[in-house]
Parts: structure tokens; C-alpha cells; sequence
């Protein structure tokens, strides 16, 4: 299965906003056929993995997803640049596929996922001090959930990225507080984020993750700093579809075939309107 830092990978990002429609869109598709899955993680991911796609350089840069059930958005973004086959982003979530409802080590595309929460940023940081230790030119990128932030695991391996002043590992925050049990501010306080990170060694900003312009901007200057680097990411599951329901569960959204065909027409009006 491909990899996004195999050798002789490609792929090229022309339009980064088009690119976000289009991981929604694939998404929408991916899940429809079930009923129900993990759609909203999708939605608050996609100006995040249309930016990161545009900055990565194919066949070098390495890419880990922390909270498994957000492959989806990878998935997606990977089947339209040519990442990932036609053929096999079909079979998402279906048994035996490699492309899983929730990531596993066989998951192409990333370098590294975990089902387990809060252990993707423990391999990012180990990339990142192995290709420094090899002379290596690589970024490593690590998305993480702000749900992850109630994991222990997570502040030890941002605590060790920080001693080591790890500069080639960015993290991209997806801050949409959602998880499974509700609202995360309603679970554990988090907040003040970016002072948490800041305190441990690390360069933290706080953007609008859906301003996909922002967030390559912040991603390109994170090159250039001393320190490893957070991107705080401010999104919502529900972005991108108006059509649904005020009281849909972020986290795992139920689709009835009336609603997936309302949403499948809402999205392609869009990129229709774009294109026009």
C-alpha cells in the first residue's frame, strides 16, 4: 500500500479550497453506503488536510494520523490526488479492506496510525528525532484531536519534542470539541491551549482551520522556526453542510439515503457554482 513518503510518490494540489469540497464530497460518498459513520470528522478536517497536501513534498515529508477514525478525511483527500486507487477507496469500512472506518498499521497513505488515542504524536516525534540523527531532510506532520489532549501520553511526547527542540515536526490541532461522549469542554478543561503547548517548548498558534489560506500560510512558516510547532485548528464537524439537522451527532453522523442525497447535492452545487 502506498505511502505518502515512498519514493516515487506524486501527487499536486492545484486549487486548495476546491481540494477541501472535494475531501467532503468523497467522504459524503464513502459513508453513504453504510448509513451512518464518521462524516464530521471529515467536515472539521478538510481546509486541514487540503492545506497539508499542499505543503507536503510527495515522496519525502512524512504524515501521521493520531485518531484513527479521521482516516476518512486522509483517505478521501488521498483518492483525489491519485494516492489511493479508485477501486479502494470503494471498499471503505467494508471487512477485509485496508481502507478501515477506523485505521489500523496496514491503513495505507499515513506513515503511522494507531486505533488506541493519544500515541501518534509518541511516533511523530520519534520521525522526527530519527531522520534529524540520519541527516535526513524531512518534515514529519502529526494530526491530532483535541480530544487526544485528555491523554497523558500526548503532553509526554510533546514534553520530549520540546526537550529535544524537534523543529521538523508540526502538529495540526483539529480543535472541533467533539468526541464521543459529547462536547470535550463538557468532559475535561483544555483550555488555554496554546499556553499548554507554549509551555512545554513548543511554537502554538490559534487560527480558523477552516481559512485553508491561514492554515498553509501557518504550515509554510513553521519550517523556518527553532521549535517544534502546533497549529491550533478551530473547526466544527458540521461545517461545509447546511442540510444537517441542527441536532446531528458530530461524531459519528447518521445518514438516511433523503439526507446523503441532500448533502451529495449541496456539495456538488458547490464545486458546480465554483466551476461555472
Amino acid at each position: 500500500m502506498t505511502r505518502v513518503s515512498d519514493p516515487g510518490t506524486h501527487w499536486e494540489v492545484t486549487d486548495p479550497a476546491r481540494l477541501a469540497t472535494m475531501i467532503r464530497l468523497r467522504a459524503l460518498r464513502m459513508v453513504a453506503p453504510h448509513g451512518f459513520g464518521y462524516l464530521g470528522q471529515a467536515l472539521s478536517s478538510a481546509e486541514q488536510l487540503a492545506a497539508l497536501f499542499t505543503v507536503m513534498r510527495p515522496g519525502r515529508d512524512r504524515l501521521v494520523c493520531s485518531p484513527s477514525h479521521y482516516v476518512i478525511g486522509f483517505f478521501a483527500a488521498a483518492a483525489e490526488l491519485g494516492i489511493l486507487s479508485e477501486d479502494d477507496a470503494e471498499t471503505y469500512g467494508q471487512d477485509g479492506s485496508p481502507v478501515e472506518a477506523i485505521g489500523t498499521e496496514r491503513s495505507p497513505v499515513m506513515d503511522y496510525t494507531c486505533g488506541s488515542l493519544g500515541q501518534g504524536l509518541s511516533a511523530a516525534a520519534g520521525f522526527a528525532l530519527s531522520d534529524r540523527l540520519k541527516g535526513k531532510d524531512r518534515r514529519t506532520f502529526a494530526f491530532i484531536s483535541d480530544g487526544e489532549l485528555e491523554e497523558g501520553q500526548i503532553w509526554e511526547a510533546a514534553m520530549f519534542a520540546g526537550h529535544h527542540r524537534l523543529n521538523r515536526l508540526t502538529v495540526l490541532l483539529d480543535a472541533n470539541n467533539s468526541q464521543v461522549d459529547g462536547p470535550v469542554d463538557t468532559i475535561t478543561t483544555i483550555e488555554p491551549i496554546a499556553a499548554k503547548w507554549q509551555a512545554f517548548g513548543w511554537t502554538a498558534q490559534d487560527i480558523d482551520g477552516h481559512d485553508v489560506d491561514a492554515v498553509i500560510k501557518a504550515l509554510a512558516e513553521a519550517a523556518e522556526g527553532d521549535k517544534p510547532y502546533v497549529l491550533i485548528n478551530r473547526t466544527s464537524t458540521m461545517r461545509g453542510l447546511d442540510c444537517l439537522p441542527a441536532d446531528a451527532d458530530g461524531h459519528f453522523i447518521k445518514l438516511s439515503p433523503d439526507l446523503a442525497a441532500r448533502a451529495e447535492a449541496e456539495l456538488t452545487g458547490k464545486l458546480e457554482r465554483r466551476d461555472a
